[in-house]
């Protein structure tokens, strides 16, 4: 496994690849990113895993300085898998002057997540844009847990003709159906057996939509209701339509559930695909 900070090095490292898979990440590595990586590995015959704490993406008031970095257990990690290539690159090497060319996203990155993260999608859209450029990449591996960043992505690819194909990676959860992020760590025992509320949620929506249930406002509006009486702060409870993540209709089929909480000073977020 080769680990590079500078990009003329590792494109020189890259250049004669015939297939690049690229799965982007933040470190602090869980069961969920290894499973995008070995995903990875099926598609492509060199796997590059970024780690970097991209600044543009966290608000002021977030936890960009206490989120985990977890970097020589990262590398462990990596190495046990056959990972082909690390890029680990110092904030200045991405950034070397304030970015000032950033993309005037659409209205779908102003919803659910945008709402409550003002700028998110733009910092998420501006580093992954970044990264697909130094990397060039055939595929690019990203989790269905951060449903909304999927779907951006994947419009920036195709509006922006980028040669590169994003591939979803489906949610790994813990046994009480948890989706594993590495924000789970900031929980205390107590919150941690509570979190799961949030998926189980997710699930009794669900199970009510594919039984008939088509009054999407009010499963929205009971869940927010059910999840605050626990204790929870909900930012969203939403019924989306998949194909543009815009609110679904009685008649749309191919539905997608969202879903973003706190729990005292955590936030947790999950998606939940309905299928024809």
């Amino acid at each position: 496994m080769k680990i590079f900070n500078d990009i003329t090095a590792l494109r020189k490292n890259l250049s004669n690849e015939r297939t690049i898979a690229f799965v982007p990440t933040m470190g602090n590595l869980h069961v969920g990113h290894l499973a995008l990586i070995k995903q990875a590995k099926r598609l492509a015959d060199c796997v590059v895993v970024s780690i970097f704490v991209n600044r543009l993406q966290f608000l002021p008031h977030e936890d960009f300085n206490r989120y985990p970095r977890t970097f020589d257990e990262d590398c462990r990690l990596l190495s046990e898998l056959n990972v082909n290539t690390v890029f680990a690159p110092d904030e200045k090497i991405l950034f070397p002057t304030k970015q000032e060319f950033l993309l005037a996203l659409p209205s779908v990155a102003d919803i659910l997540e945008g709402e409550f993260r003002p700028g998110f999608f733009r910092g998420v859209a501006t580093i992954v844009l970044k990264l697909f450029n130094i990397i060039q990449p055939h595929y690019a591996v990203f989790g269905k847990k951060d449903y909304q960043q999927l779907h951006i992505v994947r419009e920036m690819v195709r509006q922006l003709n980028l040669p590169v194909e994003p591939i979803a990676g489906e949610t790994v959860r813990a046994p009480d159906g948890l989706a594993l992020s590495s924000r789970n760590q900031y929980l205390n025992q107590v919150q941690r057996i509570e979190a799961c509320h949030l998926y189980q949620t997710l699930v009794e929506i669900k199970e009510k939509i594919i039984s008939g249930d088509k009054d999407f406002l009010t499963l929205q509006a009971n869940a927010t209701k059910m999840l605050t009486e626990r204790g929870w702060k909900v930012d969203y409870i939403q019924i989306q339509k998949r194909s543009s993540l815009m609110p679904a209709h009685i008649d749309d089929q191919d539905l997608v559930i969202l879903g973003a909480a706190w729990l005292d000073k955590t936030r947790l977020i999950d998606a939940l695909e309905i299928q024809n």
